[in-house]
């Protein structure tokens, strides 16, 4: 793993370095919801269940949703239900960092922040801003 961040260039790995499944010698990918190889054992399930019980439990109070770098490959996953319980709960503030999909739906605009830069150069200013600047709360 640590030969495969060394050596990318271009967010591409050299092809030597790409890892095949030991039972069906196929290339492995990452595990998206492309294709029909998405893995959706008891683990996820119980990870799905904590985040489902998570969002129950706060979806009334001050609550942040930081969407970072999601596109729209799949935005039913995160993008699309942020923005549906940020609607829902005036103490929510929905936060977008995409450096080409920075938007929300008018009907959230007051509750949000869409910043469209890369996310590692916001999150360099932000790290030198906590060095000058004191801490503000945002409510």
């Amino acid at each position: 793993m640590a030969r495969m961040v060394k050596e990318q260039n271009d967010l591409r790995i050299p092809a030597e370095l790409i890892p095949y499944c030991p039972k069906c010698a196929k290339p492995m990918s990452m595990n998206l919801r492309c294709d029909d190889t998405f893995v959706q054992n008891n683990g996820w399930h119980t990870a799905a269940k904590r985040y489902k019980d998570f969002i129950g439990r706060h979806m009334n109070l001050k609550t942040i949703y930081l969407e970072l770098g999601v596109g729209n490959n799949t935005p039913v996953i995160i993008k699309y239900p942020f923005w549906e319980m940020t609607a829902r709960n005036k103490f929510a503030a929905y936060i977008c960092v995409n450096s080409g999909e920075a938007v929300c739906p008018g009907e959230i605009q007051k509750q949000s922040i869409c910043i469209g830069r890369d996310i590692g150069e916001v999150l360099s200013d932000l790290v030198r801003a906590e060095t000058v600047l004191p801490r503000k709360a945002l409510w």
